[in-house]
């Protein structure tokens, strides 16, 4: 059982800052693309951004120039940069970890999902 581990939810102010923290095993972060998405209640999951092993990232509309995701191979770990934050930004986040070819089909894990809240 792949076990992808999340860390950095909260309660923040609007304007406010949180950075998220994904730990992957090294067998599935090396290979794996690395992503974040979130889901408010009520609402269908939907991607924030996500960075492949090379490094290219690719973000939503509403993350972009607000969220810098980012991924240190050293330590298997990816990360969410989230300023200037808005109430609309509250939901779930959750990390995910995708790796697709032709041959062996997609693949997906998710973590457990840490809570972010905006909030005066």
């Amino acid at each position: 059982q792949v076990k992808l581990v999340e860390s950095g939810g909260g309660l923040v102010q609007p304007g406010g800052s949180l950075r998220l923290s994904c730990t992957a095993p090294g067998s599935i972060f090396r290979l794996y693309t690395m992503g974040w998405y979130r889901q408010a209640p009520g609402q269908q999951r939907e991607l924030v951004a996500d960075i492949r092993n090379g490094g290219e990232a690719n973000y939503a509309d509403f993350a972009r120039g607000r969220f810098t995701i980012s991924r240190d191979n050293a330590e298997n770990t990816a990360y969410l940069q989230m300023n200037n934050l808005k109430p609309e930004d509250t939901a779930v986040y959750y990390c995910n970890a995708y790796y697709g070819d032709l041959i062996s089909g997609e693949t997906n894990y998710w973590g457990q999902g840490t809570q972010v809240t905006v909030s005066s």
